[in-house]
């Protein structure tokens, strides 16, 4: 894959397929894979957010997940193939884990919603070995939740927190985890559980699926993706212009 810098911050351009096989070499090879997915919110967010930033640009693999962040680097001048969606890669990557025998541990949402998760994806993929599962709300003893992880055995975490909660934790505890291969989902868990919907498929590739989470929850969203939008805006403008 393809490595670029992208208003400050390194992206693979890799597709979904280049990605898969990516992870399962290094999987394969042992390699300790720390990932990530990128959206426009968070992009925004790293260049006022130091520990963010850190958490993000030290990963071993970087997709682009967001509509947004593919044509603002086509817009200027890069060549991205194509998005590479966290809730995508989630899936794929268990029908991998189930295909190879590498067990996975699901960390977030509420417990009801990481039960269901576990459930789902084991009755869908009845050879995934599921080391186990945890609710999001451990912040008054990391270090136990860490332990559980590692004494699991797991070999493939998914972290669903929110960011940059979720990037952080990572990142402090990448050493202690145990794992091979670990991933921030963020609100995957909740999409799968069905607690909720995914914008269709068209908004999806009409890079509408931001403007689809206002309408479910306006009162949180809309605020949040009016200034991150527009920032985003004026960044790819003015390094349009650095460019000329």
């Amino acid at each position: 894959m393809e490595r670029i810098e992208f208003l400050g911050s390194p992206m693979d351009t890799g597709s979904m397929v280049e990605t898969v096989d990516t992870i399962s070499l290094r999987l394969r090879d042992s390699l300790f894979t720390q990932h990530v997915v990128v959206n426009v919110a968070k992009l925004v967010n790293m260049r006022k957010d130091s520990e963010l930033a850190s958490s993000v640009t030290e990963c071993d693999i970087i997709n682009i997940d967001g509509m947004g962040v593919v044509w603002g680097a086509r817009f200027l001048g890069y060549k991205v193939e194509e998005r590479v969606a966290g809730v995508d890669l989630f899936l794929e990557l268990n029908a991998m884990a189930e295909r190879d025998g590498y067990s996975v541990f699901f960390l977030g949402a509420q417990q009801e919603i990481v039960e269901k998760t576990a459930s789902i994806m084991k009755a869908k993929h009845p050879n995934l070995r599921v080391a186990g599962f945890h609710h999001g709300y451990f912040w008054d003893d990391e270090e136990s939740l860490v332990n559980k992880v590692k004494d699991s055995g797991a070999e493939l975490l998914f972290v669903a927190i929110t960011s940059p909660k979720k990037e952080n934790f990572i990142n402090k505890w990448r050493e202690e985890l145990g794992v091979n291969f670990v991933m921030g989902v963020g609100g995957t868990f909740d999409v799968v559980a069905g607690k909720v919907r995914r914008a269709p498929v068209w908004m999806q590739r009409s890079g509408l699926e931001w403007f689809y989470r206002v309408i479910q929850e306006p009162g949180r969203m809309w605020k949040r993706y009016l200034m991150t939008n527009t920032q985003y805006a004026w960044l790819l403008i003015k390094e349009k212009f650095k460019r000329l």
